[in-house]
């Protein structure tokens, strides 16, 4: 439990020193916005590209790891997207960006750390794998369904070319592309711009991080915690539950299986508010639901941990 709370304790304090920051007035709306949006327009992009550029695809691909974890991610947005709108009654925007709340696990900034602590560094393969295809697999399906429910009433093909015009002006499926495209052809790129790149993307999720906790003061969790809760249950229990299941009928070898069920076991990650807040919708549903997430992961990451040692 120890490890568990020294690995998210510093996640809550970056978030609660954003919050502490705007509730004393250091910083108002505006900064705390463009602090947001200089992470998902420019810091987080950089660290998606470096990320898929620098991949060993080949080395990494496990397509039996890969179909239990993102069946149960996209079987929680799903869930999330339906529940949010027949349960909750809310407009089809809203309800896709949270439902990707319940699509992108913090497979980053919880699922590595806790899956090294508790079984080793030689343990991660199987998370480098899932991370490799995270930020792509999560982004389109999300833009997609964002796109569709956009655009409502018009024809198929209009909806199509809507899909691809907003997929092609998104920043962050542009770096995800071009982070491919070098690392499909070997393009080599010069050391003083991966340097640079790199020191703009480590700035990203701890930026985003402060940010959320300026956000959170401003999106008060009143009357959502019933849809919050909802989310939560989904992201901790239903999707790594999913992922076990399929992991365990295809017999998943056991380093791979417990990557795969700790990371489906991760809080959403802040990427879910950067969505939220991309396209203006569900912003103070996602804020909330990454920070309660995160509280409650203590609890559930520990009892996934159980199952695994005991399976194991």
């Amino acid at each position: 439990m120890n490890a568990l709370i020294d690995i998210i304790l510093p996640v809550f304090l970056v978030v609660g020193f954003g919050f502490l920051v705007r509730w004393r007035g250091a910083l108002n709306d505006s900064a705390i916005d463009g602090l947001m949006k200089f992470s998902q327009t420019v810091a987080i992009p950089c660290l998606l590209f470096l990320a898929i550029a620098r991949l060993d695809l080949g080395a990494e691909f496990n397509f039996p790891l890969l179909l239990s974890f993102y069946t149960g991610a996209f079987m929680g947005f799903l869930v999330g997207l339906l529940g949010a709108r027949y349960l909750f009654q809310r407009p089809w925007t809203d309800a896709v960006a949270i439902g990707f709340v319940s699509l992108f696990s913090n497979s980053v900034l919880l699922g590595l750390p806790i899956t090294e602590r508790a079984f080793g560094p030689d343990a991660l393969a199987g998370n480098y794998a899932i991370i490799a295809m995270h930020a792509p697999f999560c982004y389109a399906v999300g833009i997609t369904a964002m796109e569709i429910a956009r655009a409502q009433g018009a024809g198929a093909l209009q909806t199509l070319r809507q899909i691809g015009r907003s997929m092609s002006r998104n920043v962050l499926v542009l770096a995800i592309a071009a982070g491919f495209v070098v690392n499909l052809t070997g393009l080599p790129l010069p050391g003083v711009l991966v340097e640079a790149l790199s020191l703009i993307a480590r700035a990203g999720l701890p930026t985003a991080l402060f940010a959320l906790g300026g956000v959170l003061f401003l999106y008060r969790p009143e009357g959502d915690m019933k849809i919050v809760a909802y989310l939560c249950a989904v992201s901790l229990i239903l999707h790594p539950a999913i992922t076990w299941s399929l992991g365990s009928a295809q017999g998943l070898e056991t380093a791979a299986f417990r990557s795969a069920v700790l990371t489906a076991a991760s809080a959403p990650g802040i990427n879910a508010y950067v969505f939220a807040s991309f396209y203006g919708v569900g912003k103070r549903i996602a804020a909330t639901t990454v920070l309660v997430g995160t509280t409650l992961s203590i609890f559930t990451a520990w009892g996934w941990l159980t199952l695994l040692g005991a399976a194991g």
